[in-house]
């Protein structure tokens, strides 16, 4: 019985050599099976993992409205410091310069953030896809299909024996019987 593991049902597109049929036994319980086929729909294209790994922009955007909401905090929280400092602080050249600071820092932070998020989605999107390829719900075999003897064959099989013991007796006595019923039971194996 050779072995062909697989979970593509009973031939999963192999082909399958003259003689020899198929067999199938399921591996997991029905519990199992629509666990291991819902797990499919975390890595497929359409998923929230396979988006982040690709560097969708709605997914970021969605992390991010939480720090965007912060910054713009933190930007009114620096305006009205300055505009604290008296007239005309929020024109000069120290707001402009925090100001750009504040947000450079953030949006490099922001980028480094978003490269290491679509790094990791890309090495856990790899590892659950290589996780859920190598279960094997199924397992597959061969069978070698049962040849079908003509009636003739077996007739011939079952008395080669016979003929060649009553044809060696007559050249030979009984140890020409012994001789020839061996060589007919030679034969008769040669058609099964």
């Amino acid at each position: 019985m050779n072995s062909l593991m697989g979970s593509r049902g009973p031939t999963g597109g192999n082909v399958i050599p003259k003689g020899y049929k198929t067999g199938q036994l399921q591996n997991f319980t029905p519990e199992q099976m629509q666990l291991f086929q819902s797990l499919f729909s975390q890595v497929g294209a359409g998923s929230q993992l396979s988006k982040l790994a690709g560097g969708d922009q709605s997914q970021f955007d969605q992390l991010e409205a939480p720090a965007m909401q912060q910054f713009q905090q933190l930007q009114g929280q620096l305006g009205s410091r300055f505009s604290g400092m008296g007239m005309g602080a929020r024109k000069s050249s120290g707001f402009q310069n925090a100001a750009t600071s504040a947000t450079q820092d953030f949006a490099s932070q922001l980028q480094s953030q978003r490269m290491g998020i679509q790094q990791q989605a890309l090495r856990d999107l790899m590892g659950m896809s290589n996780d859920l390829l190598g279960q094997r719900p199924y397992e597959q075999f061969l069978v070698q299909k049962q040849q079908k003897n003509p009636f003739w064959h077996s007739l011939i099989a079952g008395g080669a024996p016979l003929a060649g013991a009553g044809l060696g007796f007559l050249a030979g006595g009984p140890v020409g019987a012994q001789l020839g019923g061996q060589l007919g039971g030679a034969i008769g194996q040669a058609f099964l």
